[in-house]
Parts: C-alpha cells; structure tokens; sequence
C-alpha cells in the first residue's frame, strides 16, 4: 500500500467580508497572542533541565508546529482571497437570483429552512452557512424564484424548493 495521497482540491478563492475578517482575526490572535504565550511556556519548560522526559516541553513543542501550520495556512489563504459584498454587488446582479453571499430559504417536504452560500473557508452549519463548493451550494447557485432542484444529500436524494433569496443581513425570520 502506498502512501501517495492525491493532492487536495483548493475550494473556491470567494470570501464574504465578515468571513475574511473572522479569519484575519483568528490569525493575529494565534500569531500576537498564542504563539508568544505557548512559546514563553516552552522556554520555561526547557529551563527546566532534561528535555526527553519534560512532557510541558514536548507538548508545547506540538503545539508551537500546530499554531505555525495554521498560521501559514491562513497567511497563505488570505493572500489569495478575493472578498466579495453581495450586498455591495445587489444593484448590479439580479436579486431574483441565488449568487454567492446570498441566503436562500428552501423547502423540502414541507420544512423551510434558510441557508447562506459562503466560500468553503467559511461555512458553519451551526449559522446555516453551507460552503458554494458542497453539492446544495453548486446546485442553488443561479436559481430562481421556485426553481425546484434535485441534489444529492448524504443523507440521500432530496428536491428542494427555492422559496425566498435575500442579500445582505441576516433574515429575521430567519432562526
């Protein structure tokens, strides 16, 4: 058995304004806040004499490649980032629509719910933010007013019907 791993897709290059500031945000706490205060704990840990045995010391290590890696991950990512406002962009693109920022209220089977089409570094399914690389996002994606769609779910097949698209802030019936 080899251990060749195919070299992962990048999802889409899109981001919402409050998604690229989440993430800047996240990385100048782990690089001004975290990364000094773990690596303050490994100097205070190597102090302490025998390293091999010094579990603070080995832990800490860890945790200084885990914080690097994320933090050239995201420098990375943001370097490449185009920031979108849909709400910037709705005079200039149909509203009738479902494009990329927009939340979208389907139904299936009876049960509305509300979804917004974010950028894959960016999706939450706990916000009902659902990524525009994930099989419902490319599939609600330039639909209209009671379009029905048929997508597969992992919880298999579903049609869905768009029944509301809204831009910018979030819906109010919208919970």
């Amino acid at each position: 058995m080899s251990r060749y791993r195919p070299p992962t897709i990048p999802g889409s290059k899109y981001i919402t304004p409050e998604g690229a500031r989440r993430l800047q945000e996240e990385l100048d706490q782990l690089w001004h806040e975290e990364r000094p205060r773990v690596t303050q704990a490994v100097s205070e840990a190597a102090a302490q004499g025998d390293r091999s045995e010094n579990a603070e010391y080995t832990y800490g290590k860890r945790r200084l490649h885990e914080i690097d890696r994320r933090v050239r991950f995201l420098r990375k990512r943001l370097e490449g980032m185009t920031v979108v406002d849909p709400a910037a962009l709705l005079g200039r693109r149909d509203a009738t629509r479902v494009f990329f920022g927009a939340w979208v209220q389907v139904d299936c089977a009876g049960t509305l719910r509300w979804y917004r089409i974010v950028g894959p570094d960016e999706f939450d399914m706990a916000e009902d933010y659902i990524s525009m690389d994930s099989p419902l996002g490319r599939s609600l994606m330039g639909k209209r007013l009671d379009d029905e769609v048929a997508v597969d779910l992992p919880g298999g097949a579903a049609t869905l019907t768009v029944t509301a698209i809204g831009y910018g802030i979030k819906p109010p019936e919208c919970s």
